[in-house]
């Protein structure tokens, strides 16, 4: 796709999107009605003795370098949220799978699912091997980074190099101090969403209190499956998701990496589950991610850290020039280490 197709396309996706913003856009518990911005597959299998599909999106180069990688969304993301960074991997030479994780946007959301990173790595690890590809670059995104982290714990042979982008996880919310909800409490949190409530969210934490219009899809990507006859679905498997973030933490076991990892970093990312359940002083002392990023490339053997200053949760989304270069560099880099 030259230049000039992609700013057509990604004002079209605009124009369509803040159209349906302005209709207050329905979708369904799997995303139903939200068209992608590449051709989507099904990768059916079976998981809890349950049948399953898995959507996911195949970003294949024209001219290969023979490597891989693998892109893991975060816990308010989908797929089609990481479509710029797979096209600059396509043209890089990469062959590159995005998938939905299970309960996510276009993918399965199982009447009853045990969830777990283990078992969601599980999951990509069946997928890749389905496409037959052996090693992969990993790179996660937020709750993804936490996926991504489990996935080179299980398969450290076939992970050529682990990125994480602001990923969650850097501390343990329960150990500090921060109360557990139940699956019911996340639940009824997530009856009451609103897509007001969602925007105000990403402007403080995912884009350093700013907005622009390209943003609001990606809320009205959310928002139109809470719209959605599928609501009640779409809530519970947020609710389970929420509880495994905060009930497996992987911090941990960042000393037991080892493959070649890379921390990229928006330090005026403030995230932290449960923070609005504290009082202060914890509730300041929740989130700095500088703090926690200088702390974990000391744990993890080897690792490199790039930190973007004034970049919040969703560098490659807020900033994409700056991730785009800072995120080949890196490539390049562990590709020659």
């Amino acid at each position: 796709m030259t230049h000039t197709m992609k700013k057509l396309f990604a004002s079209l996706c605009m124009t369509a999107a803040l159209s349906a913003h302005a209709d207050a856009a329905v979708y369904g518990a799997e995303l139903e009605g939200f068209d992608y911005p590449a051709p989507v597959a099904s990768f059916n299998f079976k998981a809890q003795n349950q049948a399953m599909h898995m959507a996911y999106m195949d970003y294949k180069p024209k001219q290969a370098n023979g490597h891989a990688v693998v892109l893991l969304h975060g816990k308010n993301f989908c797929a089609a949220t990481w479509h710029e960074t797979a096209q600059l991997l396509q043209q890089t030479g990469f062959r590159v799978i995005v998938p939905d994780q299970i309960g996510f946007c276009k993918s399965t959301k199982p009447d009853n699912y045990s969830y777990s990173f283990a078992g969601l790595a599980d999951n990509t690890h069946a997928l890749l091997k389905s496409l037959k590809i052996d090693k992969a670059t990993v790179i996660g995104h937020s709750m993804g980074g936490m996926l991504a982290t489990r996935y080179a714990l299980m398969f450290p042979q076939e992970v050529t190099q682990l990125v994480m982008v602001n990923p969650l996880g850097l501390e343990d919310w329960k150990a500090l101090g921060v109360p557990s909800l139940s699956v019911d409490q996340w639940y009824a949190r997530e009856l009451e969403f609103t897509e007001e409530r969602l925007r105000n969210y990403e402007r403080s934490n995912y884009y350093a209190g700013e907005w622009k219009d390209e943003y609001e899809p990606w809320v009205q990507m959310i928002a139109g499956m809470f719209r959605g006859p599928g609501k009640q679905t779409v809530a519970r498997h947020s609710a389970l998701v929420y509880e495994m973030i905060f009930e497996q933490p992987v911090l941990h076991e960042f000393a037991k990496l080892k493959v070649p990892t890379v921390l990229m970093i928006g330090v005026k990312d403030t995230t932290a589950l449960g923070k609005d359940l504290v009082q202060e002083p914890l509730k300041s002392q929740l989130g700095n991610y500088r703090a926690m990023s200088l702390k974990a490339v000391k744990t993890i053997p080897g690792a490199r850290l790039v930190l973007f200053p004034d970049l919040g949760h969703a560098p490659q989304m807020q900033n994409f020039d700056r991730f785009k270069t800072a995120l080949v560099n890196n490539l390049v880099a562990l590709d020659k280490d």
